[in-house]
C-alpha cells in the first residue's frame, strides 16, 4: 500500500525513524484497530493512532459527552456536550488526519456481541472503565486470536499490558491470557467508579499515549529484533511516587480459557 506525497510529508518523522521507516508506516496504513471506549484512555489513544496514520480506527462506545468528561477526555470539547462520543471522536479524527477512516460502533460491548465486533479488526485496544467489558473483550480476543492492548486507571495509579495468548512464548508455553493475570472480576462495589473516587486527568493522557505506543509497535511488527513490548509484562504506574514498575506474569494452567486443570 503506497503512501501519497502528502502522507510522505505528514509521516516524515516516522519514515526517517530507524525501526519504523517506510515499511512500518505502510503497515500502519493497512492496519485496522478497534478502540473500546472513547473516554479518558480512548481520547488520547485515538488521537495518537490517527496522527500516526493507522488506516482504519473503529470506535466502540455507547455514551454521550458530558461536562464532567472534559477534565480528562481531551478528544472532546465544550461544544460536543450531549453528542455521541463516537461521533465527536470521528469529527476530531477528521480534523487531525483525513487519511484515516473511522468506523463507528455506538454500542456497549457485551459477551454477546464482542466476538463479532473484534473479528473485523487486526488489533484491539481496550480503554473501557469497567470489568464486565474488560472480560468480554479479552475473552473475545482470545477466541478470535486478536492482539489486545488493555489498560486500567485508578485515582492516581494505572496498569497496562499486551496480550497474545494465541501464540507460544519463548518458554514453550502459551502466552498468558487476561484471566491468567486476573482470574475473576472483583465483587460488585469493591472498586469505586470514577464518579465516586475521582481521577487525576493527566494520568489518562499518559496511559492512553502508552497504549497507542503499544498498538503502533504491534502494527509495525516491533521496532527492532530485540523488541519485547508488554506481552507477559504488567506495567504499573503510581503517580504519587512517580514510580513506574514492570512485573512479569505467565500462563496459568488453571485459567478457564486454555488451562489444563480439567484436561
Amino acid at each position: 500500500m503506497s503512501l501519497s506525497s502528502e502522507e510522505l510529508e505528514r509521516y516524515a518523522r516516522h519514515i526517517v525513524l530507524r525501526g519504523l521507516g517506510g515499511p512500518g508506516q505502510q503497515k500502519l496504513k493497512k492496519a485496522r484497530v478497534l478502540v473500546i471506549g472513547a473516554g479518558g484512555l480512548g481520547a488520547p489513544l485515538i488521537q495518537y493512532l490517527a496522527a500516526a496514520g493507522v488506516g482504519t480506527i473503529g470506535i466502540a462506545d455507547d455514551d454521550e459527552v458530558s461536562l464532567s468528561n472534559l477534565q480528562r477526555q481531551v478528544l472532546h470539547g465544550t461544544p460536543d456536550i450531549g453528542r455521541s462520543k463516537v461521533e465527536s471522536a470521528r469529527d476530531a479524527v477528521a480534523r487531525l488526519n483525513p487519511h484515516v477512516s473511522v468506523a463507528l460502533h455506538a454500542l456497549r460491548v457485551t459477551p454477546e456481541n464482542a466476538r463479532e465486533l473484534v473479528r473485523a479488526y487486526d488489533f484491539i485496544a481496550d480503554g473501557s472503565d469497567n470489568f464486565a467489558t474488560r472480560y468480554a473483550v479479552s475473552d473475545a480476543c482470545f477466541f478470535e486470536r486478536k492482539t489486545l492492548v488493555t489498560a486500567a486507571v485508578g485515582e492516581f495509579d494505572a496498569s497496562l499490558t499486551t496480550l497474545k495468548p494465541y501464540l507460544t512464548g519463548a518458554n514453550g508455553k502459551p502466552n498468558p491470557t487476561y484471566r491468567c493475570l486476573f482470574p475473576d472480576p472483583p465483587p460488585p462495589g469493591a472498586i469505586p467508579a470514577c464518579a465516586e473516587a475521582g481521577i487525576i486527568g493527566a494520568l489518562t493522557g499518559i496511559v492512553g499515549a502508552m497504549m497507542a505506543l503499544e498498538v503502533i509497535r504491534e502494527c509495525a511488527g516491533g521496532f527492532d529484533a530485540h523488541d519485547e513490548g508488554l506481552v507477559g509484562k504488567l506495567l504499573m504506574i503510581d503517580t504519587r511516587a512517580m514510580r513506574f514498575e514492570t512485573i512479569r506474569y505467565s500462563w496459568d494452567p488453571d485459567n478457564v480459557l486454555n488451562g489444563v486443570a480439567d484436561a
